[in-house]
């Protein structure tokens, strides 16, 4: 158990600074609570540079046999980290009048703890902890606005969406368990082997309705709008990129094993990607709340984000493309979302008419984000919908190529509702805006969104031969 434990290192920091920050908030008086972000970002910081550590020595499965601690985890561990911590300073300014703040930090590493064991995930038991850490600090983060009406409706819609999918997802559980006669994914490659297909195919089904949900997927995809227009926007950023990490990795780990002549996975996740990129994109389309919008354009790109499933064990693309995916959409994100705060939250698209020419460094953030989104050069997004492009075509799967150039021009024409006006009308009055931490962190995100895409190669390179380990 002590060498496991050195293995997943980055986790106990996590789980033991979250521990302290608690300690901390419940006995120091509310002058002191701000520190609690600085407490909250030491903790980030000392497991980001465990990640990055690890990265040259990689343990592997540990845990017996219930952790997979891979390169892709590492990867996909440091880039919640970095999204945690951007989410806090994101959060200082904006909480600063809450006499709770110093609770607000705890969730978020504790979320963030959710989504690093999510991603690491290679047993049933665990997928269901890992989900319900991450779920259930979700709701809480989203509705930490008590007398906001918008956001306890969104923690609401969010926890009972929440609620019935991760139900499903226990009963798809158990009936694997049932099916191979044990939990670990090791388990379930040797045992569903001869598997009643009938019971097989209910049983994946359930459990994928429950990482949808994570993921921001057809047909547990509803929450995300809700989440992203009503919960406080810095914890909006966060609740809407963390879980996804994790889910895309642990749905992809779970794919593998699962003998795809009986299930018929891949064309369920096809059809799932097809229906999520482009549900989120016509949904967007009719948007006149700019948080909503970025809340259907994450929908979109969940669909996006899926091709890389689709192409896991036919292409050699699939997990750096995934990664790629996962770092560009999660610093867009963060950009995007960023500006909302230092605007104090303005989000209905007519308040942005003439930002362009009042703040022109904050408009021209978010016009970075959502070219990226976009998937216009020399940005991660593209570099991003380039692999997992080519990922689906070595796969067999052209039309999903096809259908994703085909959504990224819709969506041009919803971030062109936005930057438009700002651009070319004139601003109808001056708009405050938040101080400067939240600015350094528009900054740091905007920046690695163009550094993503300008050192796509060396990426590429670095991320080619990582492992995805199952058991």
């Amino acid at each position: 158990m002590g060498r496991a434990a050195v293995d997943v290192l980055p986790v106990l920091i996590l789980a033991g600074g979250a521990i302290l920050l608690i300690f901390y908030v419940m006995f120091v008086p509310r002058a002191l609570q701000p520190w609690s972000a600085l407490g909250a970002t030491l903790v980030l910081a000392a497991a980001g540079f465990a990640s990055g550590w690890y990265l040259g020595r990689v343990p592997g499965i540990t845990f017996f046999g219930t952790f997979a601690a891979d390169r892709t985890w590492l990867w996909g561990t440091l880039i919640i980290i970095v999204v945690t911590a951007l989410a806090a300073a994101l959060s200082v300014e904006w909480f600063r009048t809450d006499a709770r703040q110093g609770e607000y930090y705890v969730l978020l590493l504790l979320s963030a703890l959710g989504a690093v064991l999510l991603a690491g995930a290679v047993d049933l038991m665990e997928l269901v902890v890992a989900m319900l850490l991450s779920s259930v600090t979700g709701y809480t983060l989203t509705a930490y606005h008590r007398k906001s009406r918008a956001a306890t409706e969104a923690g609401i819609k969010y926890y009972l969406i929440g609620a019935l999918a991760n139900g499903a997802m226990v009963y798809g559980i158990a009936l694997l368990f049932g099916l191979s006669g044990g939990t670990s994914f090791a388990d379930l490659e040797i045992g569903l082997v001869d598997a009643d297909s009938t019971a097989l195919i209910v049983g994946f089904g359930l459990v994928t309705i429950g990482i949808a949900f994570k993921l921001g997927a057809v047909p547990a995809h509803q929450w995300m709008p809700d989440v992203a227009q009503g919960a406080p926007a810095p914890a909006a950023a966060f609740v809407l990129v963390a879980g996804k990490v994790g889910a895309l990795i642990v749905l992809m780990r779970l794919a593998i094993v699962l003998p795809e002549s009986a299930v018929g996975w891949r064309p369920l996740v096809a059809v799932i990607a097809a229906a999520t990129m482009t549900l989120g994109n016509l949904a967007a389309l009719w948007q006149n709340d700019v948080r909503r919008m970025l809340g259907w354009s994450s929908v979109s790109q969940t669909g996006y984000g899926l091709l890389a499933v689709v192409a896991v064990g036919r292409s050699d693309l699939a997990v750096s493309s995934m990664l790629f995916f996962l770092a560009a959409y999660a610093m867009g994100n963060m950009a995007a979302f960023g500006v909302v705060v230092k605007l104090r939250g303005l989000t209905d698209r007519e308040s942005f008419r003439g930002l362009g020419s009042t703040h022109p460094w904050l408009m021209g953030a978010l016009v970075v984000s959502f070219l990226s989104f976009i998937g216009i050069p020399p940005l991660g997004g593209f570099a991003a919908k380039l692999l997992l492009m080519g990922a689906v075509i070595d796969a067999g799967y052209t039309w999903l190529a096809v259908l994703t150039v085909v959504n990224s021009a819709i969506s041009l024409f919803y971030y062109a509702r936005v930057m438009g006006p700002a651009y070319f009308d004139s601003a109808a009055e001056p708009r405050p805006v938040m101080g400067s931490l939240a600015s350094w962190a528009v900054g740091i995100a905007v920046v690695a969104v163009v550094a993503i895409g300008v050192v796509a190669q060396p990426l590429a390179s670095a991320w080619e031969g990582v492992t995805l380990l199952t058991g």
